[in-house]
Formats: C-alpha cells, structure tokens, sequence
C-alpha cells in the first residue's frame, strides 16, 4: 500500500531534518530514500530514534543498520536502527526553495567578489534601490566587507566582479553541493550510504 509522504511517520506528520542535529546521544537514524539515497545531505535527513522504531513496526521502511543500544518495552526488546531506508519512493521537489540557507549552499559558503570563505552576508548585483530583484540570478553571498565595499552602487560603478554568475540550482545541485560539506557527528553505520567528496585512499 501507498503512503502519502506526511503519513511516514504516524502521528508525526513531516520527515524530521535538522542542520546540526543534537540527537546524537538519542541515537538519531539516518533516512534513506527508497533509492538508497539520503533524503538529502545538507541538512542531511535523520529521524529521532523514536520515529523509526515507530516506522519500523508500521511496516513503512526497512532497518538496515542497528546501534548496539536496546530499548526495551514489558514485551519485547529491540536495538535502535541508525540507518533506515523507505518502503516508499519520495519524489523530490523539482524546484528549489529560494532560502539564505540554500544560497550560501549553492555558493559554497563563500564570498562570490573575493572568494573568502566564513561568515556570509547575502548581496543584490543589482541593487534594489537600482531595480534590482530578489531573485536567485541577482542575488550572491558575500562577505561583510565586501558587501559593504560595494554599498549600493552596480558592478560597473564599483569595479567590482562576480567570481562567477548567479544561477537557480536545480535540487539536483543543491544535494550535490550539500555532500562537500560533510558534518562530523556521522556514526560508522552511515558512512555506506553518504558519498562525500573526499579523497580516496590510494
């Protein structure tokens, strides 16, 4: 049987994600796609342990990896899933969402006039007092001093450039982005399933 996407939990409605999950020390279970793929990578998608043992005894994903921590009821025992995987295939939106997260995502966390890498500010190319929109093509993450360098004045104005021009990512670039960044609360179980970009050893 078909479940609607907010049904995959039971009572709780939406997949849980988190950006810098504290869950850790409640063992939280990274949730796969009925791909094998995570739902997505940054913020990468993980559910409370609770969830996927409720998921697990609805019949709504299969366990694949186990922590070795038991909880236990007045009937049964059972070892916490740390990787769960969907009975049901979620289709990914199409579209992304035009959020600051996301922006910085799609810029890797770096200024698009100078390169440096830290804390971001996002930045108009062309100014809003100029005309300019709030649109994925004329809006880049900068660095404060940058930002403020460039005021409200266009590229031209300010001799300034963008290291490289401004575009709408496809969701598909975004999950491709997110695995270049990867967190370091990952447990063992998952490493299977992430596929950073890291070196491989020779």
């Amino acid at each position: 049987m078909k479940h609607r996407k907010a049904d995959l939990i039971g009572l709780n409605s939406n997949v849980y994600f988190q950006k810098q999950p504290n869950l850790l020390d409640k063992r939280a279970a990274l949730v796969l796609n009925a791909d094998y793929r995570p739902l997505s990578y940054l913020p990468l998608s993980v559910w409370p342990w609770q969830d996927a043992i409720k998921a697990k005894f609805l019949d709504r994903v299969s366990v694949i990896a186990e922590y070795d921590d038991t909880v236990h009821s007045p009937s049964i025992s059972i070892k916490i899933p740390s990787v769960v995987v969907l009975r049901d295939y979620i289709r990914p939106s199409r579209s992304s969402a035009f959020t600051r997260f996301n922006l910085f995502l799609r810029d890797e966390f770096s200024c698009q006039y100078c390169g440096k890498k830290g804390e971001m500010t996002f930045d108009h190319v062309m100014p809003k007092c100029r005309g300019g929109k709030t649109t994925w093509e004329n809006v880049v993450a900068a660095c404060s001093s940058c930002n403020l360098r460039k005021g409200s004045r266009d590229l031209k104005s300010s001799g300034m450039k963008v290291l490289k021009k401004p575009t709408k990512p496809s969701v598909e670039v975004l999950m491709n982005k997110g695995r270049k960044f990867p967190p370091n609360y990952l447990h063992e179980s998952w490493m299977d399933f992430l596929y950073w970009d890291a070196e491989l050893e020779s």
